[in-house]
């Protein structure tokens, strides 16, 4: 597969440099239907539109052709992480603290290998979680996590609505 390290080299220089974070970088599909999937997002919004994609995957597409660092075919995708956004740095877990998320372990942690509850933010790299039922509070280490992502609530959605609707699809009901 794929060096991710060696790719998030390459690529996120230039995500910067267009004024965006690079938020994930993930070869998906195995080897049959390769995609490598960059995940970005502006500083400001937290959102990526459409036209920022196509910006991102022209110039990363120009940038990876150059560089070949892919030995096989792949499809190259560019997106925004969505509402349900996977939490892949320690600022994600601070930027996000009061909503709900869902981390998996990659070994047992408190007798757990998955932890769903409200983000706390950060003591030193452990992310701060309370569990709902138990409304137990743990810190688990980051070095820990193997996935992480915010889980869909109504909170969030309103949290993340888009700063306008202009251009939007609009469907008008009669009734």
């Amino acid at each position: 597969m794929a060096d991710i390290a060696a790719l998030t080299s390459l690529i996120e220089p230039h995500v910067t440099d267009m004024g965006y974070n690079l938020v994930r970088i993930k070869m998906l599909g195995g080897t049959s239907d390769p995609t490598l999937q960059i995940m970005a997002e502006r500083p400001d919004t937290r959102q990526l539109v459409v036209e920022d994609c196509a910006e991102i995957s022209r110039r990363l597409s120009d940038v990876l052709d150059e560089a070949d660092p892919i030995e096989f075919a792949y499809r190259l995708e560019v997106s925004s992480p969505g509402i349900d956004r996977p939490l892949t740095r320690l600022s994600d877990y601070v930027d996000w603290a009061g909503f709900d998320a869902r981390l998996r372990l990659l070994e047992e942690f408190n007798g757990r290998k998955q932890v769903e509850g409200r983000l706390g933010g950060l003591e030193d790299e452990g992310i701060i979680i309370t569990t709902p039922k138990t409304r137990e509070t743990l810190t688990v280490p980051f070095s820990l996590v193997a996935t992480a992502k915010l889980l869909l609530t109504d909170s969030l959605i309103k949290a993340t609505a888009p700063l306008s609707t202009e251009g939007a699809d609009v469907i008008k009901v009669e009734r």
